[in-house]
């Protein structure tokens, strides 16, 4: 059997979540190692699930492959999620989960180049089919591009001297593995603030993979993209593992709540927007003690959930 399994975070409050009925139709936008769908398909539900990694799909299509086409699994990016449907011939789903976050299998794997804990080649990439590598990221944007990139992605206070350390380090050669960007990091952070916190590479790590994945750029179109797919009724959870990503969450569906946007001087709607969801997590569902003290990676998790309100 294909080895890749991962703890799913917030299973059966996700799942729950989505009211699966048998018989139903679910998208699974982050298929991974199929936590979330296994659910949904005890529960009679049929799921279409799409993931970047091949080696998720090829995993997933061995466990749940004999279940009379009740799993269809696309080789896709969630973003494309109208298109997905229109391929396969599919109709509106009931139901939508996404969890944003990396997965176990890619971390643990040495050779993905995603965990500042294994000395590998600098990869990160979801899709290993082709586009840019952490090396990429690492060697070839400008240390003001790298300083972007960390402040804003990985909220690193200690950004500039991060980018600054790797441009004069890669000046000398160029930088291949993990270790050596994380030794460059280490030689950045003061020794006071390293002392205390997280890995001192954790965030410059996060950064970089978000943007090799292009992770924020696509999650506000595909959030909208998935809400116009579900039918009237159902509903789209997604879980985060990122402040910024929480936040293009929670704005995407207050956006979709709202409906008009005229400005608020206006005595009437002009512009015809009308609500399209209803927000079911006024805050959002994070794990309980129990789940944090099986699974640590479950610390930063949040669950919202938005259910489409018209057709």
């Amino acid at each position: 059997m294909s080895e890749f399994s991962h703890v799913t975070v917030l299973a059966n409050e996700t799942v729950d979540s989505l009211c699966v009925r048998p018989g139903g139709l679910y998208v699974d936008f982050t298929l991974g190692g199929g936590g979330h769908t296994a659910l949904i398909l005890e529960k009679g539900g049929a799921v279409i699930g799409i993931d970047r990694d091949e080696s998720a799909l090829a995993a997933c299509k061995e466990r749940f492959g004999d279940l009379g086409g009740r799993f269809i699994p696309v080789h896709d990016n969630f973003r494309n999620i109208e298109a997905i449907l229109e391929k396969i011939g599919a109709g509106r789903p009931d139901g939508i989960v996404a969890d944003l976050g990396v997965s176990s299998p890619q971390l643990d794997k040495p050779e993905r180049g995603f965990s500042y804990m294994h000395d590998a080649p600098l990869d990160m990439r979801m899709d290993t089919g082709g586009g840019v590598t952490a090396r990429d990221v690492v060697n070839g944007y400008s240390e003001e591009e790298l300083f972007r990139v960390i402040s804003e992605y990985g909220e690193e206070r200690w950004a500039s001297r991060i980018a600054r350390f790797i441009d004069e380090r890669r000046r000398k050669k160029p930088i291949e593995t993990t270790f050596e960007l994380v030794d460059i990091i280490k030689a950045a952070v003061p020794a006071g603030a390293r002392r205390d916190g997280p890995h001192p590479a954790k965030r410059t790590f996060q950064a970089i993979r978000i943007e090799v994945n292009g992770e924020l750029e696509i999650l506000e179109d595909a959030v909208k993209s998935g809400v116009r797919a579900l039918k009237k009724g159902g509903r789209m959870a997604v879980i985060t593992f990122h402040s910024l990503e929480d936040r293009i969450v929670k704005t995407a569906f207050a956006q979709l709540e709202r409906g008009c946007t005229c400005p608020k001087d206006f005595p009437v709607c002009v512009c015809g927007k009308k609500p399209q969801v209803r927000v079911v997590t006024r805050k959002p569902v994070t794990p309980g003690r129990e789940e944090l003290a099986a699974n640590p990676r479950a610390r930063s998790s949040k669950l919202r959930v938005a259910e489409k309100i018209t057709d």
